[in-house]
């Protein structure tokens, strides 16, 4: 009997658009190879759905805040049917930046220094603090978004400008600024699939450069390292992926400056689109889409 594959993509963050295109390729690829496919939104029909449905497997293809940071693992736990990636508690430690590198710095693994920033208060004493902490320039990030959304690197000059775009966040991190090169490194259960590294022509590896075909990012892979750094890399990525108890995939980024590692964050639903890097990396190592799909699926559980 042909198994049925319940696809959730869509949903209400800012990567919505990217999360339609992996639940796209996800499920032509599934029917391409016998499966039984339905797509949907994860809104308030999604139990009437599985009822009439009834599928054995739910592949998760949300991206960003309600769909990767615990909140929907919650709704798949209710459900009760497995669910691919990981599960609530790892979900929502990934996501939220500041948990994710107050675990990564207890564990002695090399993170950028960053400032918490809450826009309660002034600005007048953060530019000393930044300064004393680290100095400029910084890259200022929202604490629980994915794929770059509203990440801006910025000096001196045009850091309260920056800013203040990004006040509807109420908590942001302002991260020291890593120069170096972009590496990204992905894990698959406990095995350590490979790397991956990006050469963007703007100025850092954006939402633009990472979406955009337009945008002409350069992929290289096989990565042009010693053995010995991917091998450190490989084994950061495969820790970082434990210490917050993951799940099937996850893509660790990187940047490589002056022979160290920085983590920057860990992503637990990497996208499935054609640009996408973790099907790049797993192409370069003989393993198909549909097989990626397959090892997705073959993890998918509850009670995680």
């Amino acid at each position: 009997m042909k198994k049925k594959i319940l696809v959730i993509s869509g949903g209400f963050s800012k990567e919505r658009e990217i999360s339609i295109q992996t639940g796209i390729q996800v499920a032509r690829e599934l029917k391409k190879n016998g499966y039984i496919v339905k797509v949907c939104e994860p809104d308030n029909e999604i139990y009437k759905i599985v009822e009439k449905f009834k599928p054995n497997k739910i592949f998760n293809a949300l991206h960003g805040q309600f769909g990767e940071d615990g909140y929907f693992q919650t709704i798949l736990e209710n459900i009760g049917i497995p669910y691919t990636h990981s599960g609530v508690e790892a979900s929502a430690k990934a996501m939220d930046k500041e948990v994710s590198k107050k675990l990564f710095i207890k564990n002695k693994i090399l993170t950028p220094k960053y400032i918490k920033f809450d826009f309660d208060r002034s600005y007048s004493k953060l530019q000393n603090q930044i300064e004393n902490s680290f100095g400029f320039p910084v890259v200022i990030k929202p604490i629980a978004e994915g794929s770059s959304v509203d990440v801006f690197i910025c000096n001196k000059l045009n850091f309260k400008k920056k800013i203040k775009l990004l006040e509807n966040y109420k908590k942001i991190l302002i991260e020291e600024f890593i120069p170096g090169r972009e590496i990204q490194a992905a894990i698959l259960g406990k095995k350590k699939l490979g790397a991956i590294e990006l050469k963007p022509k703007r100025k850092f590896y954006d939402y633009q450069a990472k979406y955009d075909s337009k945008a002409k990012t350069e992929h290289i892979i096989p990565v042009n390292i010693s053995k010995k750094d991917l091998n450190i890399l490989m084994n950061i990525s495969l820790r970082a992926h434990n210490l917050l108890g993951c799940r099937g995939v996850t893509r660790s980024d990187f940047k490589f400056f002056n022979n160290k590692f920085y983590l920057l964050e860990i992503n637990t639903q990497p996208g499935m689109t054609k640009l996408s890097l973790v099907p790049e990396i797993c192409a370069h190592k003989g393993i198909s889409f549909i097989k990626l799909i397959e090892l997705l699926l073959n993890d998918a559980s509850t009670n995680k």
